[in-house]
């Protein structure tokens, strides 16, 4: 590049800082370390995810975050700004709990505007603010009414609208949806993902539920005590985890090492091969033959649940104790052959099978 080239080049924009930074974080309760030297960077407008199972640090991760807890040793910063020893009220940090925390003699309208009436907003600019958060979580109208006349998801949604009225940073949501049934998830869910789109804010959930951070996530990390054992996108996560414990989590697999990976897979080592990659098929049916590249076992089932859009069958493979389950979708009525104890050929492709490291 000549020296004049360089000289009318116009300069690159500043990149964004991370909405998250944490740097080597550990947090110790007396003997227990409840978080262990966790390195996670977070950008900004991202719906990121926390999954673990109970006991596996995501919780104090967040609070760490948040400031309701200081770490033992590292470094925070949210959009670059070291934040490690200052309280939750000088962070630009909101929080949305799993049992909303709302008020329950104010209005909607007041639970909503209450930060603005506590920071000394004049109440036409408040009450138009409450009514504006409101219609981002399409609670239009609903602003007179109490807590109490609400459902469970629209109390939810009013919690959201109160921790988004001041257009926070970073919103942590932990464990929000627990304590709605099945349905009413499913559509907070949704809702969720519209809410974050809408206003570009940085949302960190924390959460047990693995369909949920599949579900909502742009990236998610995986937790296991204390330690951050995989960060990336949803996908990436189920079709490459980094660790047997990862693919035994997230989601559903058959897991294997020792004897039963030499029998199965052919060598050892440990593998997972997730139960919706392999193919039942009645052993003298026109399928039951293996395709290229395809490995095929006999064996019998011994156990079938329908559950609703997929059956899940386990099959004891014939000369052994070990046994394997695999996903149907319920897109057609299932062969009669299909029964209990009924002779099977199990199918995958070898390419399905992936290795991983202890």
């Amino acid at each position: 590049m000549t020296e004049a080239a360089r000289t009318d080049a116009r300069p690159l924009p500043p990149v964004a800082a991370p909405a998250v930074r944490l740097t080597a974080v550990s947090k110790d309760f007396g003997p227990l370390r409840a978080v262990e030297h966790a390195e996670l960077t977070i950008g900004q407008g991202e719906f990121f995810s926390l999954l673990g199972p109970s006991g596996s640090g995501k919780t104090t991760l967040l609070r760490l975050i948040a400031g309701f807890e200081r770490p033992t040793a590292g470094r925070i910063e949210l959009a670059g700004r070291d934040v490690t020893a200052l309280p939750p009220s000088r962070r630009d940090v909101h929080t949305v709990f799993q049992d909303y925390a709302l008020f329950p003699h104010m209005t909607v309208e007041q639970n909503v505007a209450y930060a603005l009436t506590v920071a000394g907003v004049r109440k036409p600019e408040r009450l138009a603010r409450a009514r504006e958060a409101l219609r981002t979580v399409r609670l239009d109208g609903h602003g007179p009414r109490r807590p109490a006349q609400l459902s469970g998801g629209q109390r939810q949604r009013v919690a959201l609208a109160r921790a988004l009225i001041d257009g926070p940073g970073l919103l942590l949501l932990d464990e929000p949806l627990g304590a709605l049934d099945l349905r009413l998830r499913q559509e907070m869910q949704r809702e969720l993902r519209h809410i974050q789109r809408a206003t570009g804010v940085t949302f960190l959930l924390v959460t047990h539920d693995q369909e949920e951070a599949l579900t909502l996530s742009d990236r998610l990390a995986v937790l296991d005590h204390g330690r951050i054992v995989q960060t990336g996108p949803p996908l990436e996560i189920y079709d490459r985890p980094a660790t047997a414990f990862v693919a035994g989590f997230v989601g559903t697999t058959n897991l294997l090492s020792g004897p039963a990976a030499v029998r199965v897979v052919g060598t050892p080592g440990t593998y997972s091969i997730r139960p919706e990659r392999i193919r039942l098929a009645a052993p003298d049916g026109p399928d039951g033959a293996p395709g290229p590249d395809e490995r095929c076992l006999p064996g019998r089932i011994t156990d079938i649940a329908h559950a609703g859009a997929h059956t899940r069958f386990v099959v004891r493979l014939d000369g052994g104790d070990d046994r394997l389950t695999a996903l149907r979708l319920n897109s057609t009525e299932l062969p009669a052959t299909t029964r209990p104890d009924a002779p099977v050929h199990l199918l995958w492709n070898v390419n399905d099978v992936l290795a991983v490291p202890d």
